[in-house]
Order: C-alpha cells, then structure tokens, then sequence
C-alpha cells in the first residue's frame, strides 16, 4: 500500500505509523465525565469502507497525516496534513 505523503510524495506503507481513528471526538482533559471517557478510550466502531485516520509519516518528515482509506480495498482515498484537515 503507497501513501502519497503531502510532503514527500508517495512511500510505501513501511514508513508510516497508525495513529488512531480521526472520527472520535476527546472530552474535555478537565471532564470527570467517567462514562465520556470510557466511550472515547473503549468504543470503536469498524466501518465497512471509507474511514478517516491519523498517520504519521514516521520513517520521513514525520508529518501528522489524515488518510482517508477504504476498510474494504485498503486504496487510499485522499491524504492531507492533520493540522489542515482540523480547519
């Protein structure tokens, strides 16, 4: 599987780091909100394809990536820095 870094261009799946899922929201770090955080930590859900998640280019420039990839064919969607994704 290649992902096309936005900065290095495309690499091979080797260099990246799985980073998490890009679809769950945190609680507030101040929250008390046990079952708020019992949900972000232990509940996940498994898309049947198209699903956001955070990379890291960690054998490159180390950039933040959010990817998004289908969970049926593993073909890369579309890749953006983290930090514009957010905006």
């Amino acid at each position: 599987m290649l992902i096309a870094c936005p900065y290095c261009g495309p690499r091979d799946l080797s260099e990246f780091t799985y980073q998490g899922d890009a679809n769950r929201t945190r609680p507030n770090p101040m929250s008390n909100d046990q079952s708020a955080w019992n949900a972000y930590v232990y509940e996940r859900v498994n898309p049947a394809g198209d699903h956001r998640e955070f990379w890291q280019h960690s054998g490159g420039c180390r950039a933040h990536l959010a990817v998004i990839r289908s969970t049926l064919t593993h073909e890369i969607k579309s890749v953006a820095f983290a930090r514009e994704a957010a905006k």
